[in-house]
């Protein structure tokens, strides 16, 4: 894992812009703390910060292939190509010679072989961008389900280009302004595709390529969720999606650096960590990773989404496959540090809605990245598997607008996050309107089979919204957040083979005998135990503890107190007020006020930090 960014301008000498690079990159020094490199020429200047993963010794970049003194073509790629072994060797037969045993190198000499029609041979998780000399032109290329970031910013002459968002606003000629609809889509809590809520940023599409030449770009869509027909029986389907996702978790097992997985005590993870412990039977334990919150198991109070805490679970799968175990026990004032708060944010260089959530993965990745620096997790099987309690809620399925958009309304007018916000600023943004737009964008993208029942066809285009509106906002949480601290993380169940078999599973048998991703937990049947397999569906732990409701309440308090806050013209000051007056804490269970608070103290933070200018 890697951070690049880079410069292109089709006017402008940029031989001796190394600097403005070398400060671009210098932001995303926690995605590259092994090196720093430079390179240079009339009309492109790229940058690169390395996380050593494969070959360490080799690797280096910006990767530059030449040809009788002659540069072809510079590469700056982050991510992992899992099947570079087989291309490697299928270019040694087209004639192309190797100095590294990196990935890298084979993503450089696949594009010299086929352009940019080499990302249709690439499995794994990659964005990356290739200046040729030649024709003068950049590619920029992302993943199929976008599991890699990778933003851009159009010049007048040209185009700026990063692996998060502080890398582009380090550049003289990118702001950071948001205007109404980066409000709207940030307060939506969607993830429209190439959207990046900031004015003039974008994001280079999952599945897609990006060119630019002579200041004019074209995108092409490479790959997209497909709509295909499942023949397959109940025992068939259930074999090959054992047969994918054991492949797959093969294949991310590849890493020349200590190696673990997250294992939160769901099936979904829990399939992961079990996989994996079967693939290297002769190796050492493998390590597994969870997180807890002091006094967790003795106050939890069983609410809509969590049935019972996760600890437990996570401790009896551990045994069960043999695993060295630990657990990161996070205290509340670990959530509530300002430091850590401060560190979550700017690693997003957004506020969220869940920055408690956002707070104790970063934590628990650090403890991770101490003994680690890669780690698989279980992310995308209640997407593709329909375990998603909105798979299950007619009023959700058929709402008009993205299920969890709706249950946002049901819990504030304007949704989720959004009840301490001024109401004529809610009016102007119009949040449900501009939700229900991009839902029908989305709806219109669903692939249709014929002959498909209304049922399964609904269904289908509820996992389509989730797996292209929702599933982003997951993917890019985890990776940021990682790669805060140094720690590569990677999504087996991303596998594009994978995916594009189980999306296309119909319904009847996802939910096959009335049980939640079926197919998968009658795959894992005799590698876990029972309890796990007939575990519902419980998300991402959060602290209970009314001593954090403490926390918020003062943090509000100062916040609404200090003149000089950027956050009070956009807030309900008499609801705010009202809330302080009932002199309790903040309610720590259910969702709407801790919410309502926490989205008013990330605006104030991201307003402050990143000096954004909103002009809606």
């Amino acid at each position: 894992m890697c951070g690049v960014a880079g410069w292109i301008d089709f006017e402008r000498d940029l031989s001796d812009q190394a600097h403005t690079v070398r400060v671009m990159a210098g932001t995303l020094a926690n995605r590259g703390p092994d090196g720093e490199a430079v390179w240079t020429d009339r009309r492109a200047a790229l940058a690169f910060r390395r996380l050593a993963v494969i070959d360490p010794a080799g690797g280096a970049q910006p990767m530059v292939a030449e040809e009788n003194g002659r540069v072809l073509a510079v590469l700056v790629y982050n991510g992992e190509v899992y099947n570079y072994r087989r291309l490697r060797e299928e270019l040694t037969g087209r004639g192309h010679r190797f100095r590294t045993g990196s990935d890298s190198e084979v993503v450089l000499r696949a594009y010299l072989e086929w352009g940019e029609h080499c990302v249709d041979r690439l499995d794994g998780m990659f964005a990356f961008g290739v200046w040729d000399p030649r024709t003068q032109q950049l590619m920029l290329a992302r993943d199929r389900l976008g599991m890699k970031p990778l933003y851009y910013a159009p010049t007048d002459r040209g185009v700026v280009f990063g692996s998060e968002v502080k890398a582009l606003l380090a550049h003289p000629l990118v702001d950071a302004v948001v205007d109404g609809e980066g409000l709207a889509e940030l307060l939506a809590y969607i993830a429209t595709p190439g959207h990046a809520i900031y004015r003039g940023i974008r994001s280079v599409r999952p599945g897609h390529v990006l060119t630019v030449r002579d200041g004019s770009l074209r995108e092409r869509c490479y790959w997209a969720l497909p709509g295909r027909e499942h023949t397959d029986d109940w025992e068939t389907t259930v074999a090959t999606v054992r047969e994918l996702l054991a492949e797959s978790v093969s294949a991310h097992l590849v890493s020349d650096v200590p190696l673990c997985t997250l294992l939160s005590g769901g099936v979904d993870s829990s399939a992961i960590a079990a996989l994996a412990a079967r693939a290297r039977p002769d190796g050492p334990p493998p390590r597994t990773f969870a997180v807890d919150f002091e006094g967790h198991s003795e106050r939890f109070q069983k609410d809509h989404w969590h049935e019972d805490p996760d600890n437990p679970y996570a401790a009896e799968v551990a045994r069960h496959i043999g695993a060295d175990h630990e657990v990161l026990v996070l205290r509340t004032a670990d959530l509530a540090d300002t430091v850590t708060a401060t560190a979550a944010l700017r690693a997003q260089d957004l506020p969220r809605p869940t920055p408690d959530m956002d707070r104790s993965l970063y934590l628990l990745l650090r403890a991770v990245r101490r003994n680690s620096t890669v780690a698989l997790m279980g992310e995308i099987a209640d997407e593709l598997f329909g375990g998603y309690r909105s798979f299950h809620d007619r009023e959700l399925l058929d709402s008009g607008n993205f299920p969890w958009v709706t249950m946002g309304f049901s819990v504030a007018p304007h949704g989720m996050s959004t009840g301490l916000l001024d109401p004529s600023l809610l009016e102007k943004l119009d949040v449900p309107g501009y939700a229900a737009g991009r839902y029908s964008e989305a709806v219109a993208e669903v692939p249709a089979l014929e002959g498909e029942s209304a049922r399964d066809a609904l269904l289908r285009k509820v996992g389509y919204l989730h797996m292209t509106r929702w599933l982003p906002m997951l993917l890019n949480r985890n990776d940021h957040l990682g790669m805060a601290v140094g720690l590569e993380i990677r999504a087996p169940y991303c596998d594009h083979r994978l995916v594009e078999y189980v999306f296309n599973i119909p319904w009847e048998l996802k939910n096959h005998g009335g049980r939640d991703k079926s197919p998968l937990r009658q795959a894992m049947t005799g590698l876990l135990p029972e309890s796990v397999l007939r575990r519902k569906k419980s998300p991402f732990p959060i602290t209970q503890d009314p001593r954090y409701g403490e926390v918020l309440r003062d943090r509000l308090d100062a916040v609404l107190a200090d003149p000089g806050s950027p956050v009070r013209p956009l807030v309900d000051m008499p609801a705010a007020r009202e809330l302080l007056a009932a002199g309790r804490p903040v309610r720590t269970t259910g969702w709407g006020e801790r919410r309502n608070v926490e989205m008013v103290l990330q605006l104030d933070a991201w307003l402050r930090h990143y000096r954004v200018r909103l002009e809606i």
